[in-house]
């Protein structure tokens, strides 16, 4: 895994490298099922310069990486209508708009509309085969009857249903090459079933118009569900999109004015009063207020606000007025990289769906040979073919074994062709992906590609970074051991008076712990710092020491009263910081870096998910022991570089485990990118979040056994939508061929196998994570 989301693993030797290729993502409309996605991938890949084309039939979008010098973006648009569809929008990955349909709704309204205008039609052709069937005869007679189906049937699968036909025999066009599509087997399905009702009026065989109209209307009927469905599944990034300020207050010479967020620059003071959403990533140099972030971290608590913190767009200032200057704008905002991250998880694909994918390229051939053969096999052995079908007769209604021949042949052929359509069989995978990682988006948890979600769930063991991932990144005063007389504020108000002037980091540490006690730093004079030692300073005209206990005992102060308790801090793996003053031991502070809230928990979520776990770590094994054995963790790896971290990976990879690595840091990126599976605390460098396959936005552990728990929902999804999917057509398909599934019932059979796909996809917007 490389920083690009391109697979390297299929170009040839002379292919550009990542750097020099460029990538974009396209909104495509016009795709119905995954043999529409197939043909717009073979459209894309065939260009000159195309490295990579994914396709996402249920957001529709396109993400293509090529060559620039090979391919452009004519060429891409070019391709995509010459495989009979249409591109909405192009946009890049540093682009701040998204590749967003911005004719949903209108989609939908025009779907409801042909929906509409279709039963108009098919409603009285129903009821006219609902008289005939009640009085026993074509009614209200039998020349009429048929003229009747054939003038009825004709707007809708002509007019409504032209969509259809014109997306069908595009596909017919291109059958040679593999790029037919679901819409060719209903075209030619409802257009036999049609032609028989026109050859009826002039010769004895049975109408089937009435039975196409039907066909094509259940079939606009899912079609207009399907859309409605996919883009509640595929709401994610919209939903992140919505979440964003549309306009923003800004102070220019301290005069407030009102401007589209697309006008603010890095560098611009906005002003965000309580209630407001915060328009952009910024820094406050003004005001106190609490930021309510959960729309970022799924934290609900809200978050303190004061001069010299950072913000995040799209979250919510509670309480306080905020003057805020702006550091990240457009393409570079916190929500614009959660969109595109999410936008390319949603247009990869995951080693799961290539069968799926090989499976739907076939199939719409094979259906066109099935039914060809079913045909024949009526036509030339009508006598065995409906044997099956006399006894079937008595207990299913619409079975008619006293037809005519060519009758039934039809029947049979039309049944097979409608059923055959393996739309859910294309919709299983991405559907599943789309909500699964839209999902893990609204709680923290993004995944860079789909790979991921399934190398999540196979994964074995779980590798941590110690400082910042299991622990907080900093060290704090977490205990503090007083000598007799000494009050702990004491200790702390001579510790601090020196360490004010220090930039060391457990000066900072100590800072803060006299910060949060309310104790003023006193001032400091004479103040001086020895390396490795401490400092000392004059504090109220009295000589402080602060630091380590060998360089007190150097200084020949006796620290006999705090020996057990320096000893006691030593073994918990904190390092001791020693304060005496004019030559009498006050105390000693133990400063660690503290386990994060909430770790051990984490740690024993995965324990319970089957997942063995083990710290890595460049600090000493004490330190390492201490704190792994504080949170559950049985097996510590300690004083590792960064080149000691990858081999461990490898080792364990070489003895066929499946790793996931945890990290935060610069030197956690090579190991990130040697797991299987990488994951970022988000909390940390922007580099290990690019070298991951997963962000924890949080920066909580708990992170990891949620992002494995939703990869396990989401793959126990797809496996089910496939396995119902090749089931269906496996248990349909025969009955079709042996005449005993009515056209209607088998379009209306399809259309729910498709539905169901999708509402067992949207399952997993209800994952507790």
């Amino acid at each position: 895994m490389t920083p690009t989301t391109e697979s390297t693993s299929t170009r040839s030797a002379i292919a550009p490298t990542d750097a020099a290729l460029a990538t974009r993502t396209l909104t495509v409309s016009g795709m119905h099922c995954g043999a529409c996605a197939g043909n717009v991938e073979r459209a894309l890949r065939a260009l000159p310069g195309v490295t990579e084309a994914a396709v996402n039939v249920t957001t529709e979008r396109a993400r293509v990486a090529f060559d620039p010098a090979l391919a452009d973006e004519a060429a891409l648009s070019k391709a995509v209508a010459g495989a009979g569809y249409t591109i909405e929008a192009i946009t890049t990955p540093r682009d701040p708009r998204v590749a967003t349909s911005g004719n949903e709704r209108a989609r939908v309204r025009e779907a409801q509309g042909r929906v509409f205008f279709a039963w108009l039609f098919t409603l009285p052709i129903m009821l006219i085969m609902a008289g005939s069937w009640g009085f026993g005869a074509p009614w209200p007679s039998p020349v009429l009857h048929k003229l009747l189906m054939v003038v009825l049937a004709f707007p809708v699968l002509f007019v409504v249903g032209a969509e259809t036909f014109r997306a069908g025999f595009r596909g017919l066009s291109g059958l040679h090459r593999g790029n037919a599509n679901m819409d060719l087997l209903i075209a030619l399905g409802t257009l036999a079933a049609y032609g028989s009702g026109v050859a009826s009026l002039l010769t004895p065989m049975t109408s089937f118009a009435g039975v196409a109209a039907m066909i094509m209307a259940f079939h606009l009927t899912g079609r207009y569900l399907e859309t409605r469905a996919k883009g509640r599944a595929a709401s994610a990034i919209r939903g992140l999109l919505e979440l964003g300020a549309k306009e923003a207050s800004i102070l220019v010479d301290d005069v407030e004015q009102r401007v589209a967020i697309e006008l603010i620059e890095v560098g611009t003071l906005v002003l965000v009063r309580p209630g407001e959403k915060i328009p952009v990533d910024g820094r406050v140099v003004e005001g106190n207020s609490t930021a309510d972030e959960s729309m970022a971290t799924g934290e609900s608590i809200p978050v303190a606000k004061e001069p010299g913190a950072e913000v995040i767009g799209a979250t919510v200032n509670q309480h306080g007025r905020l003057v805020i200057e702006a550091t990240r704008i457009g393409a570079d905002t916190f929500l614009a990289q959660i969109v595109r991250m999410v936008e390319e998880c949603q247009t990869t694909k995951v080693p799961i769906q290539q069968l799926a994918d090989r499976v739907t390229g076939v199939f719409v051939p094979a259906s066109l040979i099935t039914a060809t053969a079913t045909l024949v096999a009526w036509l030339l052995l009508p006598d065995f073919m409906a044997s099956l079908a006399r006894r079937a007769a008595a207990v299913l209604p619409w079975v008619n074994a006293d037809l005519g021949s060519v009758s039934l042949a039809v029947f049979a052929a039309v049944a097979v062709l409608v059923i055959a359509c393996p739309c859910a069989l294309g919709l299983a995978t991405p559907t599943a992906l789309t909500v699964g990682s839209g999902r893990g988006a609204r709680a923290g948890v993004l995944f860079r590609s789909g790979a991921a979600l399934q190398a999540l769930v196979e994964a074995d063991v779980v590798l941590l970074d110690k400082t910042g991932t299991v622990t907080l990144g900093r060290p704090e005063v977490v205990e503090l051991r007083t000598a007799a007389g000494v009050d702990e504020a004491e200790l702390l108000r001579a510790a601090v008076g020196v360490e004010q002037a220090s930039e060391h980091p457990l000066a900072s540490a100590i800072r803060e712990a006299a910060a949060t006690r309310s104790i003023a730093p006193p001032p400091v004079e004479q103040f001086e710092a020895v390396v490795g030692r401490g400092a000392h300073g004059m504090v109220d005209g009295i000589h402080v020491v602060v630091g380590s206990a060998a360089w007190l005992r150097e200084r020949r102060v006796d620290l006999a009263a705090l020996d057990i308790g320096i000893d006691e801090l030593e073994r918990a793996a904190m390092t001791t910081v020693v304060v005496a003053r004019a030559g009498r031991a006050l105390g000693v502070l133990g400063i660690a870096d503290p386990v994060k809230p909430g770790a051990r928990s984490a740690i024993q979520a995965l324990h319970d998910a089957g997942l063995t776990t083990t710290m890595l770590t460049g600090d000493n094994r004490r330190t390492a022991e201490a704190i792994a054995s504080s949170v559950g963790i049985t097996e510590v790896r300690a004083q590792l570089l960064p080149a000691d971290k990858l081999e461990a990976i490898r080792q364990l990879q070489a003895t066929g485990k499946r790793v996931v690595m945890v990290g935060d840091g610069i030197n956690d990126a090579p190991a990130l990118t040697q797991a299987d599976v990488g994951v970022a605390i988000g909390t940390g460098t922007d580099i290990a979040i690019q070298a991951a396959d997963v962000t924890l936005v949080h920066g909580e552990l708990a992170g990891v056994a949620a992002a494995i728990k939703l990869a396990r929902a989401t793959f126990r999804v797809i496996r089910q939508n496939l396995f119902w999917a090749f089931f269906y057509n496996l248990v349909a398909i025969p009955l079709a061929i042996a005449g005993l599934l009515h056209p209607v019932i088998a379009e209306v059979a399809m259309a729910l196998s498709s539905l169901t796909v999708v509402g067992n996809a949207l399952r997993l917007r209800r994952v507790s994570l």
